[in-house]
């Protein structure tokens, strides 16, 4: 199994970025794909995460309606595009799968997780 995350970067506050989930080794579209994201000195939180076979989507309220998670099956492929970016965005962000099939943050349902990307949002 493999996720690789890309896309993050230095970005400043009111920009934007597209971060790439990239997987293999597992059947995509039977899985649910969640973003999470560790900002310096803070745990790790959801962000946002769907479920690839009917598009269901739950988003955490400090991201909503900035951030769009989607996904291209075909290219078992996540997407998470980041809009209006501010200071408090800045941390690793994780892409994970659950085989669950279920909208959740709760890291313990997730199966396999990324390395992670690097969003830095300067003020």
């Amino acid at each position: 199994v493999h996720i690789v995350e890309s896309g993050g970067g230095l970005v400043q506050a009111g920009g934007s970025l597209r971060l790439s989930c990239k997987t293999s080794g597992f059947p995509f579209d039977d899985y649910a794909i969640g973003w999470f994201r560790q900002a310096p000195g803070k745990e790790r939180e959801g962000v946002s995460a769907i479920v690839t076979s009917d598009g269901g989507t739950i988003y955490a309220d400090s991201i909503k309606g900035r951030f769009t998670i989607s996904t291209d099956n075909a290219q078992s492929t996540a997407y998470l595009q980041m809009n209006n970016l501010r200071p408090e965005d800045t941390a690793i962000y994780y892409c994970a799968a659950s085989e669950e099939l279920l909208l959740s943050f709760e890291e313990y349902e997730y199966n396999y997780w990324g390395k992670g990307t690097l969003v830095n949002v300067s003020s």
